[in-house]
Protein backbone atom coordinates (compact mmCIF):
# COMPACT_ATOMS: atom_id res chain seq x y z
CA UNK A 1 0.00 0.00 0.00
CA UNK A 2 1.58 3.65 -0.86
CA UNK A 3 2.12 6.15 1.59
CA UNK A 4 -0.42 8.33 0.30
CA UNK A 5 -3.02 5.29 0.25
CA UNK A 6 -2.19 5.07 3.93
CA UNK A 7 -2.25 8.48 4.99
CA UNK A 8 -5.74 8.88 3.55
CA UNK A 9 -6.85 5.67 5.59
CA UNK A 10 -5.31 7.45 9.32
CA UNK A 11 -7.15 10.99 7.65
CA UNK A 12 -10.68 8.95 7.40
CA UNK A 13 -10.15 7.55 10.91
CA UNK A 14 -9.70 10.93 12.71
CA UNK A 15 -13.03 12.15 14.18
CA UNK A 16 -11.29 15.18 16.26
CA UNK A 17 -11.15 17.26 13.31
CA UNK A 18 -12.97 16.23 10.59
CA UNK A 19 -11.36 15.22 6.98
CA UNK A 20 -13.71 15.62 3.98
CA UNK A 21 -12.97 13.58 0.77
CA UNK A 22 -11.83 16.65 -0.92
CA UNK A 23 -9.29 16.94 1.90
CA UNK A 24 -8.58 13.14 2.89
CA UNK A 25 -7.52 12.77 -1.35
CA UNK A 26 -5.32 16.48 -1.63
CA UNK A 27 -3.29 16.58 2.03
CA UNK A 28 -1.82 13.07 1.76
CA UNK A 29 -0.16 14.78 -1.22
CA UNK A 30 0.39 18.02 0.21
CA UNK A 31 4.35 17.82 0.87
CA UNK A 32 5.11 16.11 -1.74
CA UNK A 33 3.50 18.95 -3.89
CA UNK A 34 4.98 22.04 -2.15
CA UNK A 35 1.94 22.41 0.36
CA UNK A 36 2.03 22.68 3.93
CA UNK A 37 -0.76 19.36 5.40
CA UNK A 38 -2.58 22.99 6.72
CA UNK A 39 -2.76 24.71 3.85
CA UNK A 40 -3.93 21.92 1.71
CA UNK A 41 -7.12 21.24 4.63
CA UNK A 42 -8.10 24.66 4.08
CA UNK A 43 -7.59 24.54 -0.19
CA UNK A 44 -10.05 21.87 -0.04
CA UNK A 45 -12.24 22.61 2.41
CA UNK A 46 -15.43 23.94 0.21
CA UNK A 47 -14.81 20.54 -1.71
CA UNK A 48 -16.29 17.86 0.09
CA UNK A 49 -19.91 16.90 -0.51
CA UNK A 50 -19.50 18.34 -4.03
CA UNK A 51 -19.05 21.41 -2.97
CA UNK A 52 -21.22 21.32 -0.26
CA UNK A 53 -23.80 21.33 -2.79
CA UNK A 54 -24.08 17.35 -4.52
CA UNK A 55 -22.16 18.43 -7.33
CA UNK A 56 -18.92 16.41 -8.32
CA UNK A 57 -17.16 14.31 -6.01
CA UNK A 58 -15.34 15.45 -3.80
CA UNK A 59 -12.27 12.98 -4.01
CA UNK A 60 -12.73 13.85 -7.43
CA UNK A 61 -12.09 17.79 -7.14
CA UNK A 62 -9.29 17.00 -4.65
CA UNK A 63 -7.80 14.13 -7.35
CA UNK A 64 -8.20 17.03 -9.98
CA UNK A 65 -6.33 19.43 -7.74
CA UNK A 66 -3.31 17.26 -7.55
CA UNK A 67 -2.68 16.91 -11.14
CA UNK A 68 -3.03 20.65 -11.25
CA UNK A 69 -0.53 21.43 -8.47
CA UNK A 70 2.23 18.06 -10.62
CA UNK A 71 1.73 20.32 -13.30
CA UNK A 72 -0.66 17.98 -15.34
CA UNK A 73 -2.80 21.01 -16.17
CA UNK A 74 -3.63 19.89 -19.66
CA UNK A 75 -7.33 18.81 -20.14
CA UNK A 76 -6.59 15.63 -21.31
CA UNK A 77 -5.31 14.48 -17.62
CA UNK A 78 -9.04 16.09 -15.97
CA UNK A 79 -10.98 13.84 -18.67
CA UNK A 80 -8.81 10.52 -18.25
CA UNK A 81 -9.25 11.09 -14.36
CA UNK A 82 -13.55 11.84 -14.80
CA UNK A 83 -13.79 9.14 -17.01
CA UNK A 84 -11.98 7.13 -15.30
CA UNK A 85 -14.45 7.49 -12.26
CA UNK A 86 -17.53 7.43 -14.39
CA UNK A 87 -16.42 3.98 -15.77
CA UNK A 88 -16.68 2.57 -12.62
CA UNK A 89 -19.73 4.00 -11.07
CA UNK A 90 -22.64 4.18 -13.82
CA UNK A 91 -20.92 6.95 -15.51
CA UNK A 92 -21.98 9.14 -12.77
CA UNK A 93 -19.23 11.61 -10.61
CA UNK A 94 -21.78 14.07 -8.69
CA UNK A 95 -22.03 13.12 -5.24
CA UNK A 96 -25.74 13.39 -5.31
CA UNK A 97 -26.01 10.96 -7.57
CA UNK A 98 -23.16 8.62 -6.15
CA UNK A 99 -24.53 8.57 -3.30
CA UNK A 100 -28.27 7.71 -4.26
CA UNK A 101 -26.80 4.92 -6.45
CA UNK A 102 -25.38 3.52 -3.47
CA UNK A 103 -28.48 4.10 -0.56
CA UNK A 104 -30.22 1.97 -3.82
CA UNK A 105 -27.82 -0.53 -3.08
CA UNK A 106 -28.33 -0.69 0.55
CA UNK A 107 -24.35 0.75 1.38
CA UNK A 108 -23.57 2.87 4.21
CA UNK A 109 -22.45 6.61 3.38
CA UNK A 110 -19.20 6.86 5.35
CA UNK A 111 -18.07 3.58 3.86
CA UNK A 112 -19.04 4.82 0.26
CA UNK A 113 -16.91 8.05 0.99
CA UNK A 114 -13.63 6.23 2.17
CA UNK A 115 -13.81 4.17 -1.06
CA UNK A 116 -14.55 6.83 -3.30
CA UNK A 117 -11.62 8.77 -1.60
CA UNK A 118 -9.12 5.55 -1.91
CA UNK A 119 -10.19 4.90 -5.36
CA UNK A 120 -9.21 8.30 -6.15
CA UNK A 121 -6.09 8.18 -4.87
CA UNK A 122 -5.07 4.99 -6.55
CA UNK A 123 -6.01 6.47 -10.00
CA UNK A 124 -5.01 10.25 -9.66
CA UNK A 125 -1.26 8.12 -8.48
CA UNK A 126 -1.12 5.81 -11.39
CA UNK A 127 -1.28 9.12 -13.54
CA UNK A 128 1.10 11.06 -11.74
CA UNK A 129 3.31 7.35 -12.77
CA UNK A 130 2.51 7.40 -16.03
Amino acid sequence: MSKYLNRAKELRTITERHYNCAQSVLVPFAGDLGLDEETAYRIAAHYGAGMKMGSVCGAVTGALMILGLAGKDDPGAAHALCRKIKENHEGYIDCRDLLRINAEKGGEKKAHCDAMVYEAVKIVEDMLDS
